[in-house]
């Protein structure tokens, strides 16, 4: 995607605004985010951030919360006096986002910042709750802030877009009177995870793994998300969302997407995202016809009891579906895709399944060659192999040929969020989400809902805290080795 520019005679400057400087993911994430590029020297050269926040501080006394949440949340060391020097970039400004006149006020603030000769760039952040999403966006215009000459202006938007695509619709209808799409940066965090982008470098430069990426060679696709933790703090959110929107809606499908798409024509953002688009269009419709073979929703044990949460919840907590690709590649292959919170292990995961071989030379079926992508915890890819076990008796053994990512950098990855905040301001938008991606995948995700309306709780598996999940997932693979293939793994 070719990126805005300025006339090379003129100068620019970045300033980022984020609204919901105060809240919890610009303390654990942006924040460690932004000074990771800083002191990797990825900022532009003259850039600014006005954090904005409803509660009463001082831009001193801000600086001084940063550094102490940093120091708690960074995935790297870090150094007082380089993040003094980050931190004086850092403006607090107190902003009511129901008020109009304290957008007037951040207008005036912007404007006393002018330089002659220098264009400014604009990126915005929306750290806050969906609830505010659209009244920031429509203060922006009225505020003129909009209307201010610069160069470019972005809006980044977190997740959740929308509870469904009747929602969304709303949404995008009212942002995109404001902002035009190729301004719009919706996130998804999980698809700029390293092992993620490292999908289509494995697949596309290798040529062994790309020759055989297809219904030919491959038997079934497991897609796994899975966490140790339950809701915790944000029952009142999770009741009204759950698993499906939550998860499926946008960490799964992307990366269902990702590991199906074509090759793109090219690298650009939109010739990416242009063939993920096609995935989703593929996707074989969803009925309630032989539902249960399609389908596993769980609620783990003493989840009605969390905070927050009704006391008759029928929200899932756990969904585990089959999903077909109907498109010439694809045909005839399931892929698995598992999520779910208070489990046994947290790994992501994305496994490829092999077809056997059809040719047995040792008196016994081979193993299938297996493919894992592992994600989280562990970051690395392993190929599962079978080989000949040395002795005067032909016998058969399974081994590994192991890249362990996080054993070579030391868990050092770059977090997701560094590599989409940097994306953003070079005006790269091919991890980010397109709208028809969106339209397509919540179209999906509605009609999962749709057929277990009004009946939810009679398809609802209870499941213990701790567990591998409910005892239905161990019959849910109908293909190949028939079992979930992370359940092999050792923790």
């Amino acid at each position: 995607m070719k990126k805005d520019k300025a006339s090379t005679d003129i100068k620019t400057r970045t300033t980022m605004v984020i609204f919901g400087g105060t809240g919890d993911l610009t303390h654990r994430k942006l924040i460690p985010a932004l000074y990771q590029l800083y002191i990797n020297k990825y900022l532009p050269e003259d850039f600014s951030l006005i954090s904005i926040g409803r509660r009463d501080k001082t831009t001193e006394e801000y600086r001084s919360d940063l550094l102490a949440s940093t120091k708690r949340f960074s995935t790297r060391n870090l150094d007082d006096e380089s993040f003094d020097t980050f931190s004086r970039m850092i403006t607090y400004f107190r902003l009511d986002f129901n008020n109009e006149k304290d957008y007037e006020r951040l207008h005036k603030e912007l404007d006393d910042r002018d330089q002659d000769g220098v264009l400014d760039n604009y990126m915005f952040y929306l750290a806050v709750s969906p609830d505010y999403f659209t009244e920031i966006v429509e203060n922006l215009k009225t505020s003129r802030i909009r209307k201010k000459k610069s160069n470019w202006q972005r809006l980044i938007i977190e997740k959740p877009f929308g509870q469904d695509l009747e929602s969304a619709t709303k949404l995008n209808a009212a942002i995109s009177k404001v902002f035009d799409e190729k301004d719009i940066y919706r996130i998804d965090h999980y698809v700029a995870k390293e092992m993620i982008q490292n999908i289509n470098m494995l697949r596309f430069q290798n040529a062994i793994f790309e020759s055989i990426w297809n219904r030919t060679h491959i038997n079934s696709v497991q897609i796994t998300v899975l966490e140790k933790e339950g809701v915790g703090t944000r029952g009142g959110y999770y009741d009204d969302t759950g698993a499906l929107r939550d998860m499926v809606q946008n960490h799964l499908l992307q990366l269902l997407a990702i590991t199906a798409m074509e090759p793109p024509k090219t690298l650009d953002a939109d010739d990416v995202r242009n063939e993920k688009v096609k995935v989703f269009k593929a996707l074989r419709e969803f009925t309630d016809e032989h539902l249960e073979e399609k389908l596993i929703l769980g609620q783990y044990s003493g989840y009605q009891k969390e905070d927050k949460v009704d006391e008759d919840s029928t929200t899932e907590t756990l969904v585990a579906t089959k999903v077909y690709i109907d498109n010439k590649r694809w045909e005839g292959v399931p892929f698995y895709l598992l999520t779910g919170k208070a489990l046994k292990n947290k790994t992501a995961q994305i496994t490829i399944e092999f077809k056997n071989s059809s040719r047995y030379h040792y008196g016994a079926n081979s193993e299938p060659n297996i493919l894992e992508i592992k994600i989280q915890p562990d970051e690395g890819i392993t190929l599962h192999l079978n080989v000949k076990q040395p002795g005067v008796i032909d016998k058969m053994a399974m081994v590994e040929m192991d890249y362990c990512q996080s054993c070579l950098y030391l868990f050092n990855s770059p977090d997701s969020y560094e590599k989409l905040i940097l994306d953003a301001i070079n005006g790269d938008s091919t991890l980010f989400t397109r709208w028809d991606e969106l339209q397509l995948t919540w179209k999906y995700v509605d009609s999962i809902i749709s057929s277990v309306k009004g009946s939810k709780s009679s398809y609802l598996r209870c499941y213990e805290v701790g567990s591998d999940g409910p005892p239905e997932l161990k019959s849910f693979i109908q293909s190949g080795a028939r079992h979930w293939w992370y359940l092999n793994r050792e923790y």
